[in-house]
């Protein structure tokens, strides 16, 4: 029950990083440089592997998926971020800061979902490369990326409004950048225990599972791996998953960290530091993974860059 000197919060403030103007200003310029090239370098792997020929495999296709997953993910805070550098009124109401919990939660889970079938499109393509062609069809993969987002969107519709149901009182103070369940959770004036406890349970199922699943892939690939006789072979091999596997330690350890580790641990320096990584940096990063570590991504480019620079000449 509120007590009556409690007045019920219809809106957050999201204090962000710091109230000094002059580094909110040097960290609008830094963020709003990283935005940009996430959005043109996401943008740039989604045509490049929609328009190439050479790259129409199921490994492109889910790779092309990721990016765009990648713009929405990041979409969902940064221009929010920014503009709260350059404003003083930090605030946002109850539903605004629920929906952006909800569109951040589902991605999340998206994203959990598609590198976890992005390693399963490798165990077929190393572990059983004669069935490949036959396994993961055009439809096949349609399917397995649409699961991954309904996963995501039909997941995390109930949690937020479990959350948001709460009561909150007193402080509206939310001490991160963006509006996420761990530090919501601390201003409510309610017995959250049942709220944690399916939090907890919906992040065992939709983080936990689909990394433990990943690890089971890799285990399967690199024994496999490691029976090729060529070394050739082998460079090969392990080059197709070491950019997907590079994806997944990041995003999923960041999540494990916020989401699994026990509150007592966390720390909001510590909280907002994470969040930066797999909200903002992970995007970011995706597109230099994926095509500098990709020889033909790479083969595509040079040729393009080449032929526009032929053109400029002629």
């Amino acid at each position: 029950m509120i007590r009556e000197n409690q007045s019920i919060v219809t809106e957050f403030i999201l204090l962000g990083f710091s109230s000094d103007p002059t580094l909110q200003c040097i960290l609008f310029l830094i963020f709003l440089f990283i935005y940009v090239f996430t959005l043109l370098g996401n943008i740039t792997i989604i045509l490049i592997l929609t328009t190439d020929s050479l790259l129409q495999k199921p490994m492109y296709y889910f790779i092309r998926n990721l990016a765009f997953l990648e713009i929405c993910y990041t979409s969902v805070t940064v221009p929010n971020m920014l503009v709260n550098f350059l404003v003083e009124d930090k605030s946002v109401s109850l539903f605004a800061c629920a929906t952006q919990m909800y569109f951040f939660s589902f991605l999340g889970v998206a994203e959990c979902c598609l590198l976890a079938v992005m390693s399963y499109d490798r165990y077929v393509a190393i572990c059983s490369p004669l069935h490949y062609s036959t396994i993961m069809k055009k439809k096949t993969c349609a399917y397995l990326v649409g699961g991954s987002w309904i996963t995501g969107i039909v997941s995390q519709f109930g949690l937020t409004v479990f959350i948001f149901s709460l009561p909150f009182c007193n402080s509206n103070r939310i001490d991160h950048f963006f509006c996420d369940s761990p530090p919501i959770l601390k201003l409510s004036c309610h017995d959250t225990s049942q709220t944690e406890i399916s939090i907890f349970i919906d992040t065992v199922i939709l983080i936990l599972m689909p990394f433990v699943f990943i690890l089971v892939s890799y285990i399967r690939i690199l024994s496999t791996i490691l029976r090729i006789h060529s070394a050739e072979g082998r460079q090969k091999a392990f080059s197709t998953c070491a950019s997907h596997l590079t994806s997944v330690c990041l995003f999923f350890g960041m999540g494990i960290f916020t989401y699994l580790i026990p509150e007592s641990c966390h720390s909001p320096i510590v909280d907002k530091l994470f969040a930066l990584v797999y909200a903002v940096l992970i995007p970011v990063l995706n597109p230099l993974i994926y095509s500098l570590r990709n020889k033909e991504v790479l083969g595509v480019l040079s040729k393009r860059i080449s032929r526009n620079r032929n053109l400029k000449c002629i």
